[in-house]
């Protein structure tokens, strides 16, 4: 009889999905964007599954206001999942959490931040990925860390090589 698998044998997955319902909806290759969010996962040596979902604005806004307490909407919110301390089941998948992009913010802001829209939504997905891994920002050691970790996933899973002239991370406005 065979044994299920460990949670350390169970692969990563991504579930991808566009949701976005507004009219001015941006054009997202799902799939594209999963497989990055998978390559992440593995770097980071990650085992279990995320969602990855675009939304449009009013979505994330709703999110923003309900999760964060905050008005309007934002391009990115992580939502991490099961506890790191909780000892996983057998055959139970891990859920790691769930990454909402709001695509519409990500094309009005690329310009003063990663500089294509293309760049911007990787750079999104990346930084989603990594907050759902336990990364954060919030000092300033944490923050050139985490900056560190995106342009190295990015360069190794987005580009191929360093990052194109005019890419960002921090917003120029």
């Amino acid at each position: 009889m065979d044994e299920p698998p460990s949670p350390t044998s169970t692969p990563v997955g991504v579930v991808a999905s566009d949701e976005q319902a507004a009219a001015d909806a941006v054009v997202v290759d799902v799939e594209r964007w999963a497989t990055l969010a998978a390559a992440v996962l593995d770097a980071e040596g990650a085992v279990g599954e995320l969602t990855l979902t675009f939304v449009d604005r009013d979505e994330i806004a709703a999110l923003n206001a309900e999760h964060l307490g905050k008005d309007g909407p934002t391009d990115v919110l992580s939502f991490p999942l099961d506890d790191d301390d909780e000892p996983a089941l057998p055959g139970v998948p891990v859920l790691l959490g769930d990454v909402v992009v709001c695509p519409a913010v990500a094309v009005e802001q690329a310009a003063g931040h990663a500089g294509t829209a293309d760049d911007e939504v990787a750079l999104l997905v990346v930084h989603g990925v990594l907050h759902v891994l336990g990364h954060d920002h919030a000092e300033t050691d944490e923050t050139a860390s985490m900056r560190a970790r995106e342009l190295a996933l990015l360069e190794a899973h987005h580009w191929g090589g360093p990052a194109p002239t005019g890419f960002g991370q921090e917003h120029s406005s």
